[in-house]
């Protein structure tokens, strides 16, 4: 049966952006799974991305990311997109800044819906917009002693 949005619990009440940030602290999965409860969702998304050892066929030493001050706007920006565009009951982002390690995590985003489907599909296209439109730029540094500034995310 295809949703019909016509019940009160399809949108949230108020802002459904309930954490948006940008911190040089250590990520948590259960903080931004907490942040995105519903009772009237059915189904829950989230995406963790972390800190792989490799990239492009290179050994990947180090790793750091840094965001211009707009980027904190721009993530609100995207995810207020998010939200205008799929039945969002509550959304929430989070990425890391400064140095990491490998197996850190870099940005957790989630997404809860009052059906799994647009669940997997907002939370797809935050993380996707989030990654392509907010200035956060990722330096890899490889341990052959090259490196290279990935322009976001």
């Amino acid at each position: 049966m295809a949703p019909t949005y016509d019940h009160p619990g399809e949108r949230a009440a108020g802002d459904p952006v309930r954490l948006l940030e940008i911190r040089d602290t250590p990520l948590s999965v259960d903080e931004v799974f907490r942040a995105v409860g519903d009772d009237a969702a059915g189904g829950t998304a989230l995406f963790v991305g972390t800190v792989r050892n490799h990239d492009g066929g290179q050994d990947v030493g180090a790793l750091g990311y840094s965001c211009h001050p707009s980027a904190q706007d721009e993530m609100r920006r995207v995810a207020e997109k998010v939200v205008a565009n799929f039945p969002v009951r509550a959304l929430a982002a989070v990425h890391r800044v400064g140095d990491l390690q490998v197996g850190d995590l870099a940005v957790i985003v989630a997404v809860s819906c009052p059906h799994r489907a647009e669940a997997f599909a907002a939370c797809r296209k935050l993380i996707d917009d989030l990654k392509h439109e907010v200035p956060i730029w990722k330096h890899q540094r490889f341990s052959d002693g090259t490196e290279e500034w990935v322009g976001a995310c």
